[in-house]
């Protein structure tokens, strides 16, 4: 079969065209062409007949759609078979089993190739080889034609069309990003000009652009990209440049947070034991006694204001400050930080720090001339974000230490946990009692709060703030900040910039793998977390492969220590799931549904992802709930009813299987005491099996009976023993209630039951 379509060539990243053996075919209108881009995406693969009438049509087809189907497929068939008998069996496109399937391997698909180039070039990143990853994706942008499945209605198209958008604008990010990285600035600057044109409002675009002008030495056309897309964004949108661009634009300006000192302090709240160790030793300086203190917490813990709040008065016992901040670019730049430091505090003058040397000469030079400052006057010197500095700086930072118990000299250090950075070992070692920020307490944090919204937010707010900070300082200010938006609408652009910035430091291989906990974690705007082997069953990478992938986020302290994988703070959760384009979010939530059902993991869990967001169960949803419905109603009643209620509202769900799952809801309302009229006259109307007919019919008795309306219910009954459809041990049960019923029926509860002509069947017109 696979030589029969060796020729085929299937192009969808672009208008959709097919050629055979360099011929093209003819794909016909444009609801054709639909109904092949939907077939040619899951190539080899089956496809129904109601997946394909949802993805041309939606949730609204029209009554003739399913004939349309069957005209589109057979158009196809012929342009892909010019030469067939009309009466032969087709072999590109075949059907049967209720679906249709096209005959190409993945690689005939320019989509399936683009991806595999896409999985190529990660493989070649986590083994560190810049060169093959840029090989391979240049590969992958050279499939590109256009924009992808251009023209082609429906929306399972559209929404391909902004999954593979994404990607695209990924692997061009990417790829240009490498070409920086590789000292190639003028082929990055070209491409991402062009990108930047065609996207004009992606700050990620713009800011690698810019990150690439500043590398090549041309610091004003840096700033012109964000005056210009600042200018943009007021026009088109109202809004500003986003944190990450910001802090891109004042690395470009050489003016991070270092020389001028530590940024002013906007609302700083708890804290007191670091306030006071910190100004004790300030003042200890002061006094003539020297000392080091290393701060450590996790991203936007708050390190850099409780150093601002702290050391604010420090010049007033006469003591010098100095300021600096580790950075990616001052990291390659010897003794950089350090220098930035010790200038900032007026202790270099005329004596400026020289890095050129061997190194042991640099260390001593360095030393020696901090020494001579600090036997003029107590000296504090601190670096913030200590684990970015350069090699030179932190061997000089870790022989001052020796200086610390003869002179006023104070070294204040700050950084994150950077557990598995050995170029730390030494200094840690000089470090034993360090300072590790935990997160706020609940009334600490809710007073940051209450002084950082506009107003008092109300309770039922407050206590979700609370719980998505997980008492960090940073999300807390940005989470009050936006307090008053819609419940369920878009988080603050501000707070997702700084979450995003915190995961930057991590490989792209550690955020997909965080995003992959974030989806499988995800329960009803919550975070409960999820397991190694889960992870693997949605992935398919080894547990032991991924422990090793999430190592730097557990020891930064973005998840727990746990067994389990939870985020430290649950906002960043919401942040990888909810900034996740919306189409494909709803892919990945299917797809992991899918993948851990397969692997036979929990069935809630599975359930957690049909239900998270408007995720339709498709056909292979059903059949799975089916088997597993009283499994799910002993271990998660809520989410069942929930799952089953989403499951009867679609379509693509066979019959059989749709009246199956809606009696298991019915059962399930009637059970929790909840009215069951509609599901359980729904499956009466269409059940086959007497037996099921009559269980449906006693629900519907017995919900009329709950509810006080026993003419009703005796009506079900009447009808039911009038029919003498249902099995012998179902019309007892029915004789017994209509007994029951009598005493509250007015008139002569004993009268057989009379229709007027024409009358309908009170039950099966429900549904």
């Amino acid at each position: 079969m696979a030589a029969e379509h060796e020729g085929l060539d299937l192009r969808l990243l672009g208008p959709v065209r097919a050629w055979r053996d360099g011929t093209e075919i003819p794909l016909g209108s444009a609801r054709c062409t639909a109904v092949f881009s939907a077939l040619a995406l899951h190539a080899d693969q089956v496809v129904s007949r109601e997946q394909l009438v949802a993805a041309v049509w939606g949730d609204d087809p029209p009554a003739s759609a399913t004939g349309n189907v069957y005209t589109y497929v057979s158009a196809l068939r012929r342009a892909l078979e010019p030469g067939r008998d009309r009466w032969a069996a087709g072999r590109t496109l075949t059907s049967g089993a209720g679906g249709y399937r096209l005959h190409v391997p993945g690689p005939a698909v320019d989509v399936h190739r683009f991806e595999a180039l896409r999985e190529r070039s990660r493989r070649h990143r986590a083994a560190g080889d810049q060169r093959a990853e840029l090989a391979e994706l240049e590969a992958a942008m050279g499939l590109w034609r256009g924009e992808a499945l251009t023209g082609v209605p429906g929306r399972y198209a559209e929404a391909q069309r902004l999954r593979l958008t994404e990607l695209r604008l990924a692997t061009a990010e990417r790829r240009a990003t490498l070409l920086v990285e590789l000292g190639r600035h003028d082929e990055a600057i070209s491409t991402l000009r062009m990108l930047v044109t065609a996207y004009p409002l992606q700050e990620n675009l713009h800011a690698v652009l810019m990150s690439a002008l500043h590398a090549a030495g041309r610091r004003a056309e840096a700033c012109e990209v964000y005056d210009r897309l600042r200018d943009l964004l007021r026009d088109e949108t109202g809004t500003e440049p986003g944190a990450a661009l910001r802090a891109v634009h004042g690395r470009v300006l050489g003016r991070d947070r270092g020389g001028a000192g530590p940024a002013p302090a906007a609302v700083f709240v708890g804290r007191t034991a670091e306030l006071r160790l910190l100004r004790d030793a300030v003042a200890a300086a002061a006094a003539g006694r020297g000392g080091s203190v290393w701060l450590k917490g996790a991203p936007g813990m708050g390190k850099s204001a409780l150093l601002a709040a702290a050391l604010r008065d420090a010049a007033r016992p006469g003591c010098r400050i100095g300021w600096g901040v580790g950075d990616e670019l001052a990291r390659r730049m010897p003794l950089g930080v350090l220098r930035e430091c010790v200038e900032s505090a007026g202790a270099g003058d005329g004596e400026p720090l020289a890095a050129d040397g061997p190194e042991p000469g640099i260390v001593d030079r360095t030393v020696a001339t901090i020494r001579r400052a600090a036997a003029e006057g107590p000296l504090v010197l601190v670096i913030d974000d200590l684990e970015l500095a350069d090699d030179a700086t932190l061997r000089v930072w870790t022989a001052l230490h020796a200086l610390t118990g003869e002179l006023p000299l104070l070294l204040v250090g700050a950084g994150g946990p950077a557990d598995g950075d050995r170029r730390l070992d030494e200094l840690r070692s000089l470090h034993p009692g360090e300072v590790v920020l935990p997160g706020l307490t609940p009334a600490d944090a809710a007073a940051l709060v209450w002084r950082t919204a506009a107003g008092p937010p109300e309770p039922r707010i407050l206590r979700r703030l609370l719980a998505d900070a997980g008492g960090n300082p940073c999300y807390l200010r940005h989470l009050a900040a936006g307090a008053w938006r819609e419940p369920g609408g878009p988080l603050p652009a501000e707070l997702v910039a700084a979450v995003t910035a915190h995961l930057g430091p991590f490989a792209e291989e550690t955020r997909q793998i965080l995003r992959a906990v974030a989806f499988l974690g995800a329960d009803s705007g919550r975070h409960v977390g999820c397991t190694v082997p889960e992870v693997a069953a949605v992935t398919g990478r080894p547990a032991d492969e991924i422990q090793r992938v999430l190592a730097p986020a557990r020891a930064a302290g973005v998840l727990g220590a746990g067994p389990r994988l939870v985020f430290r703070h649950r906002i960043v959760a919401r942040v990888l799931h909810e900034g996740t384009p919306t189409a494909l979010r709803l892919m990945l939530h299917r797809s992991f549904a899918e993948k851990v059902a397969a692997a036979g993991g929990a069935p809630e869990l599975v359930v957690a992802q049909l239900l998270a967001g408007p995720v339709p169960p498709g056909p292979w949803a059903g059949r799975w709930l089916a088997g597993h419905v009283e499994q799910l109603w002993a271990r998660a009643p809520k989410p069942t009813i929930a799952v089953l209620q989403r499951a009867r509202a679609q379509y693509t769900v066979d019959h059989d299987t749709r009246v199956e799952l809606t009696a298991w809801l019915a059962r399930l309302l009637f059970l929790q005491g909840h009215g069951a009229v509609a599901e359980a006259g729904w499956v009466a109307a269409r059940a086959t099996d007497p037996a099921l007919e009559a269980e449906m019919r006693w629900i519907v008795a017995g919900t009329h009976e709950r509810r006080g309306d026993h003419a009703a219910a005796a009506d079900v009954v009447r009808l039911v023993l009038a029919a003498r459809r249902a099995p012998e041990p179902w019309l007892g049960r029915f004789r017994t209630l209509l007994t029951r019923l009598r005493t509250d029926l007015p008139g002569d509860p004993a009268a057989p039951i009379t229709r007027t002509a024409g009358s309908a069947d009170p039950i099966s017109v429900i549904g």
